[in-house]
């Protein structure tokens, strides 16, 4: 049986407790070994993944976003279904609340963001006109409908370079430009994802707004706590669109490269 779907644990979503018959599996790729766990879910092979490390102990721009998507290309996964802790700088998507992001904007200074970086492995230029697979955010929508959570269907993801927070000046700016969210970790994630032709998704859970917008100082606790507080609603989103994604659906988010 093959891997199709994987999970991508951000910020508080640690453990794969929603799986069964769980086990370790280290898969080496070019650019390092990763360690993750396959589980089973109605019948499906899950991987999962812990984006920040044991102990949430991988900042944001350490992260081996090259080696995470490769491993997960490896083992043959379709689907990947992310999620992410964000700061709201709308309004209208307040703490607690899901947004199925459908476009980010970039400002992080240092990562590796391709695989493709010339040498042997050429130079490839990847459309990105719709960076998250709009079959899987459907499906997103869908399953959260059902389970009565709040969410939205589409927003403005700025992700930084972290792991600092971000000031009030650059909320500003960010806001300015159209953005609804800000986090550390959809980039180079999601175009990493593309190139390699895998179906991606985020699962964005607001858990305060952002510098300036904010009446209080910003801290990670409230980020961990606002997530454990809303892991529940999170592990039924999960289950519910693991359950009814089609593994096998042609895609062309496969044709982007």
């Amino acid at each position: 049986m093959d891997v199709k779907t994987a999970i991508i644990g951000g910020t508080g979503v640690y453990d794969p407790d929603i799986l069964q018959e769980i086990r370790d599996e280290k898969v080496s790729t070019p650019y390092g070994d990763v360690v993750l766990r396959i589980g089973k879910h109605q019948d499906r092979l899950v991987a999962f993944m812990n984006r920040h490390g044991e102990g949430h102990s991988i900042p944001p721009n350490k992260v081996n976003y090259r080696a995470n998507i490769d491993a997960l290309k490896r083992l043959g996964v379709q689907n990947i279904l992310a999620t992410a802790a964000v700061g709201s700088l709308n309004p209208a998507m307040e703490p607690g609340h899901l947004i199925f992001v459908d476009q980010f904007l970039d400002f992080t200074k240092f990562r590796e963001q391709t695989f493709f970086a010339g040498g042997s492995a050429g130079v490839i230029h990847t459309d990105m006109t719709e960076p998250y697979c709009p079959r899987l955010r459907e499906s997103l929508s869908q399953a959260a409908g059902n389970l009565g959570l709040i969410h939205h269907k589409a927003g403005v993801y700025v992700c930084t370079e972290g792991p600092r927070f971000e000031t009030a000046a650059e909320v500003k700016m960010y806001r300015m430009l159209g953005g609804d969210l800000v986090g550390m970790t959809g980039v180079p994630e999601a175009p990493l994802a593309r190139e390699a032709g895998i179906c991606y998704s985020t699962i964005a859970m607001v858990t305060n707004f952002a510098a300036g917008i904010s009446a209080d100082r910003l801290s990670h606790q409230e980020v961990v706590d606002t997530m454990i507080q809303n892991g529940e609603n999170i592990r039924r989103l999960l289950m519910q669109v693991i359950e009814q994604v089609e593994e096998d659906s042609t895609c062309t988010c496969a044709e982007s490269t």
